[in-house]
């Protein structure tokens, strides 16, 4: 008599965002039928142990009722931090064993819900259970853009779908389309019921003004993307920004990770303007905000929050600082540079006091996929060798002053597509003979140094 195999379907979760994401994916059934479902949280904050994971944040509360149990990744690979850790090829099985003891798992059928797949602690994890079929799930605008690393085929043939939200309409996702992997979207009607279900939940807010201009803070000094004191000054251009368009009622949603001293500035520049500044110091959702209280502009750099509040909320948004960062992102295959891209091509700029922004300037819609296809290949045009001929095409018939901002002038050289070296100098990448010319002057005058 054969015996019926338990399926259960571990779902993993490093942010609120996330955790609502997944939940939504479930309200819509989305996932079979499983024996069980648990909860597994990552905590990848730089310092895990002074903050609070997910399932201890303010609004986690409706989001529980989805999940059988829940339980912490950093306890069960303990003193390492999940960020940095995987085990030895060789050990594999060993902490498959140890996690189906821990999990109780036995000898249950499981499949792997995971986000960010090419990097640790999802990517570890998906190594340990070998066999598991794995759902990735994006928390953010990165799905629209290329893998970031190259992924093993051990663990990419095993994808099955990318579920992701409908943030920018019309576009879909980049991410693992070299596993022939399908995107399937989670219903936005889904994902703002369960998002208005976290309003009552989240803990108390400070009282905030109406029609108030919204801040969104994102920490980008933490990933070298700006330094802080370049950050600081960020936020300062949003809320004047926000003033010089009329608003005198400003509320600011640091991350939950950065320093004090944001918020800090902030202040100190509100009393110089003269304008009432409200401060958010409990790690909330901006979306709940945008449920609660309906700001009259929201205002950030490329916050994933931007999308939502534009496309799920219709509210009106603005960004701050997209163009410099497109040439300061490095390297050139920094996995923010998608999403800064869309920020920059779609979303107005502060400082037009138009209705609309930058309306005139905006990246046609019809344009949009392959501008996107084009930045993710010259990103990572190892991962994605087949799209060259669509991408040559596009930049030789679009590639112009709108677009080129888009585009390092030495990274399309060096690939050799349009708006690299002038025309005129085309024939010299693929002339051998040009080739060995400039290889000998380089080492005449290296020698000439020396």
């Amino acid at each position: 008599m054969s015996r019926t195999t338990r399926t259960t379907q571990i779902f993993c979760v490093s942010t609120l965002y996330g955790a609502a994401t997944l939940a939504a994916a479930l309200d819509s059934d989305l996932f079979e039928d499983a024996d069980r479902r648990m909860l597994l949280v990552f905590n990848n904050s730089a310092t895990p142990e002074t903050t609070p994971s997910v399932h201890e944040m303010p609004g986690f509360g409706p989001l529980r009722d989805h999940f059988d149990d829940v339980a912490l990744y950093n306890d069960a690979i303990r003193p390492f931090h999940p960020g940095a850790w995987s085990p030895r090829p060789d050990d594999l099985p060993l902490f498959e064993r140890h996690l189906r003891l821990l999990w109780e798992l036995g000898d249950d059928r499981v499949e792997l819900v995971l986000e960010s797949i090419q990097v640790n602690p999802a990517l570890a994890l998906a190594q340990m259970f070998t066999d598991a079929p794995v759902h990735v799930y994006a928390d953010g605008l990165m799905s629209y853009g290329p893998t970031r690393n190259k992924l093993d085929p051990l663990v990419g043939t095993r994808v099955r779908r990318l579920l992701h939200l409908d943030l920018v309409p019309g576009l879909t996702p980049m991410l693992l389309t070299e596993f022939d992997v399908p995107a399937q979207v989670v219903p936005t009607q889904a994902f703002t019921k369960v998002l208005s279900g976290l309003t009552g939940a989240s803990g108390e807010l400070p009282a905030l003004p109406e029609n108030a201009a919204l801040l969104l803070g994102q920490y980008l000094s933490a990933l070298n993307i700006l330094t802080p004191a370049e950050e600081e000054e960020l936020h300062v251009r949003m809320m004047r920004g926000a003033v010089e368009r009329g608003h005198r009622s400003i509320v600011f949603k640091p991350h939950p990770t950065a320093p004090a001293r944001y918020s800090l500035a902030l202040e100190t520049e509100a009393q110089k303007l003269g304008v009432e500044l409200t401060v958010i110091g409990s790690p909330v959702l901006a979306e709940v905000l945008f449920e609660k209280t309906r700001p009259a502009l929201v205002v950030g750099c490329f916050s994933t929050a931007l999308f939502t509040a534009s496309a799920f909320y219709d509210l009106p948004v603005a960004s701050v600082g997209t163009e410099p960062l497109l040439d300061r992102l490095t390297p050139y295959q920094n996995s923010n540079r998608v999403p800064v891209t869309l920020a920059d091509a779609l979303l107005p700029e502060l400082s037009d006091p138009r209705d609309g922004g930058r309306d005139d300037l905006a990246v046609p819609a019809e344009l949009l996929g392959g501008l996107v296809t084009a930045v993710g290949f010259t990103m990572q045009p190892q991962i994605y060798p087949s799209l060259r001929p669509a991408v040559e095409r596009f930049l030789a018939a679009h590639y112009g002053p709108r677009l080129q901002r888009y585009f390092k002038r030495r990274r399309l050289t060096s690939l050799g597509l349009p708006g690299g070296i002038p025309e005129r100098l085309g024939f010299l990448p693929r002339n051998a003979t040009a080739r060995r010319v400039v290889r000998r002057a380089r080492a005449l005058k290296k020698a000439v140094r020396r």
